[in-house]
């Protein structure tokens, strides 16, 4: 049996506040933006690369709403893992992006925190494992 994880979902305030952040923030590239109703979007983004990506589901509710920011209560969300850490964290700093913990060398490589546009935390990896750069 073969399987694979191809979209997580995460909630966003708005669809086009959301897309800036992802593609000139972060560097991601937008795969898709398909409009499913007069208030729904089917939105994709990936990072360079990436087979997975990241759906951009509005928030439609006030229970959705006050999951922005905080899918996992508090917890690093999602990992960016990348090939060149201080290329990738020197170009997020100098875009804005608000880092909360400082880099790291851990068994597993070098780290650090950073939060999206929303609050949601992000590690930012380059493995001492190659192997997971596929």
């Amino acid at each position: 049996m073969k399987q694979s994880l191809i979209h997580v979902a995460l909630v966003v305030k708005d669809y086009d506040e959301a897309i800036h952040y992802y593609i000139q923030v972060l560097g991601f590239e937008l795969l898709e933006d398909t409009r499913l109703s007069d208030t729904k979007r089917w939105v994709l983004v990936t990072p360079p690369g990436s087979s997975t990506s990241l759906l951009l589901a509005k928030a439609s509710t006030d229970e959705q709403r006050a999951r922005v920011g905080n899918q996992t209560g508090g917890r690093v969300f999602l990992f960016l893992h990348t090939d060149d850490f201080w290329r990738d964290y020197k170009s997020l700093m100098t875009k804005g992006v608000k880092f909360v913990r400082e880099p790291a060398e851990e068994v597993y490589g070098t780290v650090s925190v950073f939060e999206d546009l929303y609050g949601n935390l992000w590690d930012l990896i380059e493995p001492k494992d190659k192997s997971h750069l596929v």
